[in-house]
């Protein structure tokens, strides 16, 4: 069995402990606050997520670019001539065009290296949802799997992994096109609070709205409880923008009901840009999103 190398980008949001647990390469991707750009690493190195988060409050405005071709071809290349083989799980299409400019670059290269195997993989998830696919291959590449192996479990099971998301300032929902400025408004006014879920395509769709962040919360936590996936087997995830408690009772409700582990991690600047502080979003496996 070749040998190969699992890597992903940083809008999984995997924590600098489970990047290590699990032996992946963390490409990062950037973003732009207040006219500065920068590279999102899982350490945060350059920019602290809860600095982030304060600019954010402040009043500050973030974009974010995906990776480019050039600099898939510049990560894979040294892999590809050490001898091994690539398998790449990208951020969602839906949300990105990073999925596309790893396929390019993986088109380029086995031109280069045809002796050598590059597979590009659409998690069609964003933040942890993302990071729990790379959890689940990660972990079947550590036992042993092949790259065919892991590639095609991951493919048959992708669309088993749950995000379930609730914001708590309407109007980044609104700045990302999600929601009307009238209906931000008025919700914020109401006390609204959206519970959001990423559909089959990989896009982030709002599903339900509840008065009230305690019901939010609790909102995604009955989305976990209704999974026909028995809680006693599952790993589930909870990333947070800066509101670490909000996050930890979601985790908490979640070992209350059997989860097997619980991880948590903060949502990075690229997935923060667009969700904004106070967001907290829960992944784990059902039979189908």
């Amino acid at each position: 069995m070749a040998e190969y190398v699992l890597f992903t980008e940083s809008t999984t949001d995997l924590s600098v402990e489970l990047v290590k647990e699990l032996g992946i390469e963390v490409l990062p991707m950037r973003f732009t606050l207040d006219g500065t750009e920068y590279n999102n690493y899982p350490d945060n190195r350059e920019l602290s997520a809860h600095d982030f988060y304060d600019k954010l409050r402040a009043g500050g405005m973030s974009t974010t670019s995906q990776i480019n071709q050039a600099a898939f071809e510049e990560a894979f290349t040294p892999v590809l001539e050490a001898g091994k083989d690539i398998l790449y799980l990208s951020f969602s299409s839906g949300l990105s065009g990073t999925f596309q400019s790893a396929r390019l670059a993986a088109e380029e290269l086995a031109e280069k290296y045809p002796q050598r195997t590059v597979r590009v993989l659409d998690t069609l998830q964003a933040s942890m949802g993302e990071g729990l696919a790379v959890y689940y291959a990660a972990t079947m590449k550590n036992e042993g799997k092949s790259l065919e192996e892991v590639a095609d479990w991951f493919e048959a099971n992708k669309m088993r992994v749950c995000a379930w998301f609730t914001v708590d300032d309407l109007m980044f929902l609104k700045r990302g096109g999600r929601l009307g400025g009238g209906a931000a408004v008025v919700g914020t006014l109401l006390g609204i609070k959206p519970i959001l879920h990423v559909d089959d395509e990989g896009h982030l769709i709002a599903m339900e709205k509840v008065r009230g962040r305690r019901a939010s919360l609790d909102g995604l936590v009955k989305h976990f409880a209704d999974s026909d996936v028995p809680a006693s087997e599952q790993v589930v995830f909870v990333s947070h923008g800066d509101c670490l408690e909000d996050c930890e009772y979601v985790a908490r409700r979640c070992k209350e009901l059997g989860a097997k582990r619980v991880c948590i991690s903060t949502i990075g600047p690229v997935i923060g840009a667009h969700s904004g502080p106070g967001t907290v979003a829960l992944f784990f496996l059902a039979s189908k999103r």
